[in-house]
Formats: C-alpha cells, sequence, structure tokens
C-alpha cells in the first residue's frame, strides 16, 4: 500500500471516529431534551425515553416488531434502490447531453414541486392498498434528489482535468475510476444520503394511510388506541433501523469514497 493511500485511509478513519463522537453526544443532548421535555408535560402526551424503550422492548420480544419493521424496510429500500438505479443512470445522461437536461429540466421542477401525499393518492388510486402504493411513492419522491445530484456531478466535471488526461494517453478505465467516478460520486453520494432519509419518512405515511401491516400501520393502531408509549416505541424503531443502515453500510461506503478520492486527488 503506498504512502499516499494509507495517509488516506488514516484520514478518513480518523474522520469517522470523530463523527461518531459527535454524533453520540447530539444523541445524548437529544435525549435529555426529550427526558425534561417528558417530565414536563407527563405520559399521556410524551413519555420518557425510558417508557419508550421498555415498550419497544416488550414489541421486540412478542415478535410483532420484527416483522412490521423487515417490512417497512424492505418497502423503503426497494423503492429508493429504484430511485437509486433509475435517477443515477438519467441524470448521467442528461449531465452529458445538453439537450437531454433541458428536457428534464420542467420534469424535474414538477416533480420536486409535487408533495409526497400527492403521489401517495394517485398511486392508491393506480396500485390500491398493498407494496406498490409505498415503494411507489418512495420512488417518485426521492428520484429527482438523485438524478439533480448525479446531473450537476457530471456537468461540473473540470474540462482541464479530461485535457490533462487526454494528454497524458490515460486509458478509458483510468479516466473512469481516476478522473470521473470520484468526482461524480462526490455529488451522487449526498443525493442518496438524503434520499435514504426521505424515503424512510415517506414509506411509514404512505403505510399509515394504504396498508394493513408495516410500522406506519402499527403507529395507525396505536394512535387509534390513544397509546402514546407505543407510538413512541414504533417512531424509536424506525430511527434506529435507518441509524443502523446509515452508520453500518453507508458510513462504511463513504469513508471508502474519501479515501478513493484522496488516492485519486494525490495521483493526479
Amino acid at each position: 500500500m503506498s504512502s499516499g493511500s494509507v495517509q488516506a485511509w488514516a484520514a478518513a478513519t480518523g474522520h469517522y471516529l470523530w463523527s461518531g463522537w459527535g454524533s453520540l453526544a447530539s444523541l445524548c443532548i437529544f435525549m435529555a431534551v426529550w427526558t425534561l421535555t417528558a417530565e414536563s408535560f407527563g405520559p399521556l402526551i410524551l413519555p420518557t425515553p425510558l417508557e419508550a424503550f421498555t415498550t419497544l422492548g416488550g414489541l421486540l420480544q412478542d415478535g410483532p416488531a420484527w416483522s412490521e419493521m423487515a417490512i417497512t424496510a424492505r418497502r423503503a429500500l426497494a423503492g429508493f434502490g429504484l430511485s437509486v438505479a433509475v435517477g443515477s443512470l438519467l441524470g448521467l445522461v442528461a449531465g452529458v447531453s445538453m439537450t437531454a437536461s433541458m428536457m428534464a429540466r420542467p420534469i424535474i421542477t414538477v416533480l420536486v414541486g409535487m408533495p409526497p401525499i400527492a403521489w401517495l393518492i394517485l398511486a392508491l388510486l393506480w396500485f390500491g392498498a398493498g407494496d406498490g402504493t409505498p415503494i411507489f411513492t418512495v420512488f417518485i419522491a426521492c428520484f429527482p434528489i438523485i438524478f439533480v445530484g448525479a446531473m450537476q456531478g457530471t456537468r461540473t466535471l473540470d474540462g482541464q482535468l479530461k485535457e490533462v488526461a487526454q494528454m497524458f494517453g490515460l486509458s478509458t478505465w483510468m479516466k473512469l475510476t481516476d478522473v470521473y467516478l470520484p468526482h461524480v460520486v462526490s455529488y451522487l453520494f449526498p443525493a442518496w444520503i438524503a434520499a435514504l432519509g426521505m424515503s424512510w419518512k415517506i414509506v411509514v405515511m404512505a403505510e399509515l394511510l394504504s396498508t394493513p401491516d408495516g410500522i406506519g400501520a402499527a403507529l395507525a393502531v396505536s394512535r387509534s388506541h390513544l397509546d402514546t408509549a407505543a407510538s413512541m416505541a414504533w417512531i424509536v424503531a424506525l430511527v434506529g433501523t435507518l441509524l443502523a443502515i446509515e452508520y453500518l453500510l453507508l458510513e462504511t461506503i463513504k469513508r471508502k469514497v474519501a479515501s478513493w478520492r484522496g488516492l485519486a486527488s494525490s495521483n493526479n
């Protein structure tokens, strides 16, 4: 391993550890504020973190929480995966072609301006009460975010950098891995992160209104029973699943991308 790659790996690891401590501190502050607020308003309005986690522990021990979380994760990741595949591909095409970019601009403006609840109503009419409604709603809401990220990453490629790569006679593979992809991914990855967070919020909203299962449906049941502790327990399960995906999966990919970009920059 070269010294440049070692330094890039060390820098990325240090940044990851520092971000972990910062995240832990912010969670502690959030828990403290939550506890003080719950003690001020009472358990009927807002249960304490201990009550919420105890209720969640009971749901996990009894079994229904695991299946509901798995259903919600499957729907969210299916819609998110479709938006990543289609949005990234079409965004790259729009970034390369000025004509495609101009044609896509009004469509993307409409998609960004359309509230997810409107897409949910249409999806209910088209797909009914099933998996199709939440998956489609997640896809159509996340698609423009990823499309714009891919398009901007492609359009902002440094022309001089491409000329230098051409002058030194780099192979097509080296141009792709050392010049183009690191730059495009620097725009795509934040878009993927934003879309992932949005997918979890949208899928729960869609489940609450359109499906008999999933975390959203469980929230609807706990709301009808005025069970605030159960509602907070399901919300904690939702947020915990999202944080696990972000920090265990996406943060690892982010560190690899950061070290890759640093190595590519040092080589250039």
